[in-house]
């Protein structure tokens, strides 16, 4: 008799966004005289830089050609396109790390859901709240968490992220294993600095934890004291994996293209308290389960580093700052209280009641779609996401339509 993992049962009914589509597509059976404004999901709405289309049409020549053709690449990805990553990503910003310490991937999400198959079933994991669903959800279907009751897993440690902390959860109080942390934070859009970073360095190295650093929207970062990647911190590279995305950078969450970098020295440890290096075990799985990304859209993202390409990132991410700066400037209009939108493209807001009455109410009062942040945490059941990812156009009208349902 076949059977299941069990550990799936333990998931909730939905996940959170299958759940807001179901909403929105009944909401538009019911009113197809409607346009609803979408700005829950973060998906980008501008098309690749000139950069990247330009490389991909010379990829895609370059694959037509005997002399040229390339089947399967190698796994990490192809040295052009790690070198790249290596000198402008970290070294240009001092950080220590090598072309053959990064792997690339077909997205971040994957890859953070990934890498927890190097850890054992006894990993203590913390996960602050709310967060991103895939590192949770991820864990449970792997067997690390107990039964779901009120409103969080039991054997998973939370660190609240509230109002009263900035949204960055303190140091645990009890000794854990494998620590997640993303900033700019997706949902939160509250952003970290060097000096709380490097506590939570401390911390992994003082306990012989792990960091999985989460840096999908460093690109947002305009606040230049902020640090972009956890290697700009001292000690690190021993403590910490960080995952990186071209999917908000370059407009890339169609096309598919991240990379996770596993340094050298990062380590963990065996049964017997013996030190085991994670790079070795990383590029083993990483070419048991996947045959790489795209010759072409490896050079596509090769071109966000090229003089014209980092311009054009540039004004991409500018493009979606201003749109939360519109979102910042009506909430502060209604007088609710907020984070995020500044060195992120998120809005985090406090909308005084539950999150899921305040998203029925916005979807079917404005037409306009956000993400509850209960579908986040229970620390985020009260507050609602607010996306930038849309055009000034539909941000402004889709600000006009709250604004006249809440009067």
């Amino acid at each position: 008799m076949i059977t299941i993992n069990e550990h799936y049962l333990k998931l909730q009914a939905s996940y959170l966004f299958s759940d807001i589509a179901r909403r929105v597509a009944a909401f538009q059976e019911k009113n197809p005289q409607i346009e609803v404004i979408k700005l829950g999901i973060g998906d980008v709405t501008k098309p690749l830089p000139a950069a990247c289309i330009s490389a991909f049409h010379k990829a895609i020549d370059e694959m037509a050609v005997d002399s040229s053709f390339r089947g399967y690449g190698p796994e990490q990805g192809y040295a052009f396109l790690r070198e790249a990553i290596a000198t402008h990503d970290f070294q240009a910003r001092g950080a220590d790390i090598g072309a053959d310490e990064i792997f690339v991937s077909d997205g971040a999400k994957c890859d953070t859901g990934n890498i927890q198959e190097l850890f054992s079933q006894q990993t203590r994991i913390a996960i602050p709240d709310p967060v991103y669903p895939v590192y949770l959800d991820t864990n449970v279907m792997a067997g690390r968490t107990g039964s779901y009751k009120d409103g969080r897993y039991e054997g998973i440690v939370y660190l609240d992220s509230t109002w009263e902390n900035n949204f960055v959860p303190s140091l645990p109080e009890q000794k854990v294993d494998l620590i997640y942390l993303c900033f700019p934070n997706n949902p939160t859009g509250s952003t970290i600095t060097k000096a709380e970073l490097q506590n939570w360095v401390e911390y992994a190295r003082e306990t012989n934890a792990l960091i999985l650093f989460d840096a999908a929207y460093e690109v947002f970062i305009r606040d230049e004291s902020l640090p972009r990647s956890i290697y700009e911190i001292p000690g690190a590279k021993e403590v910490a994996i960080e995952f990186r995305s071209y999917s908000k950078n370059a407009g890339f969450t169609g096309t598919r293209c991240a990379y996770t970098v596993v340094p050298k020295e990062c380590r963990a440890y065996d049964s017997m308290g013996t030190k085991q290096l994670l790079h070795p075990l990383w590029n083993r799985r990483h070419c048991t389960k996947f045959n790489g990304v795209s010759y072409p859209v490896q050079r596509a993202a090769e071109a966000t580093y090229s003089a014209e390409g980092k311009v054009q990132v540039r004004e991409l991410a500018d493009y979606y700052l201003k749109n939360a700066a519109l979102v910042r400037q009506e909430m502060a209009h209604l007088n609710f209280r907020f984070v995020g939108g500044e060195n992120s493209p998120y809005v985090w807001i406090d909308g005084g009641r539950d999150s899921w009455e305040f998203f029925d109410m916005l979807l079917n009062k404005a037409g306009v779609v956000c993400t509850p942040g209960a579908g986040f945490g229970r620390c985020g059941n009260g507050y609602i996401r607010i996306s930038a990812f849309n055009s000034p156009e539909n941000v402004q009208k889709a600000m006009t339509r709250i604004r006249e349902a809440l009067s």
